[in-house]
């Protein structure tokens, strides 16, 4: 009963926080920045102003899947963003252009993150799979305190990067906020309230995951804890 209520709990606050990004997103898509500029144009001045020219500024299908991918220093915006003029659209560019600046400066809250992808992918695999196969197969039987151990662990560390990944994404958001201001791409009260406001809402999305992972860590960490003190 325990853990369905985790499960639902934490369903709701990531189902909270992804409905508020959509709303807002779609209300200041709809309020021009001011400039003229598109995110692509806006995405480009940035990088350029911050001495940054082998940064690809890539356009790709989809809503909200706008990133910047340090590997191959390429800077993704989604269509409507990569070709809007709107609020929304500048915050999400100026946002990306954020971390590109924390790259080349070498923030290390970023390089922390980049060095723990690979294994937050193996953890990420785990806490997917490990149930499920001892579900089906058994094999967990009378090794419910290994199960325990490694599934707190995979969750732990999945919680940790998703820790590092507040600041990363926080203060990527409050560069966005500086720079679009003192390069005047956006220009009205309006715009630069949604600007604001979509960046915010953008960010606790990052604080669910932080607050999902930690809750299933300590779903499985504390049983281990009580047990030990029992012993």
């Amino acid at each position: 009963m325990f853990f369905i209520t985790i499960i639902i709990v934490t369903f709701v606050i990531s189902l909270v926080a992804s409905a508020r990004v959509k709303s807002t997103y779609h209300k200041y898509s709809k309020v021009p920045a001011g400039s003229g500029l598109t995110g692509a144009t806006a995405a480009a001045r940035i990088l350029s102003a911050a001495g940054i020219n082998d940064v690809d500024i890539i356009e790709q299908e989809g809503l909200l899947g706008d990133h910047y991918n340090p590997m191959n220093k390429q800077l993704v915006l989604c269509s409507e963003n990569f070709h809007g003029e709107s609020a929304a659209a500048l915050g999400v560019a100026a946002h990306e252009c954020g971390h590109a600046i924390q790259h080349k400066i070498a923030y290390a809250p970023l390089n922390w993150r980049m060095a723990a992808v690979g294994v937050t992918g193996y953890a990420s695999q785990i806490v997917m799979w490990l149930p499920i196969i001892g579900m089906f197969t058994g094999l967990l039987k009378g090794n419910g305190y290994l199960f325990l151990i490694v599934m707190a662990s995979a969750w732990g560390i999945m919680m940790l990067f998703n820790l590092i990944t507040l600041p990363v994404e926080f203060d990527a958001s409050r560069r966005a906020v500086v720079i679009l201001n003192k390069m005047r791409l956006v220009t009205t009260e309006e715009a630069d309230t949604g600007v604001r406001k979509v960046l915010n809402a953008a960010g606790w999305t990052y604080v669910a995951a932080f607050i999902t992972s930690l809750a299933y860590m300590l779903y499985y960490l504390l049983p281990l804890i009580l047990g030990s003190r029992r012993n």
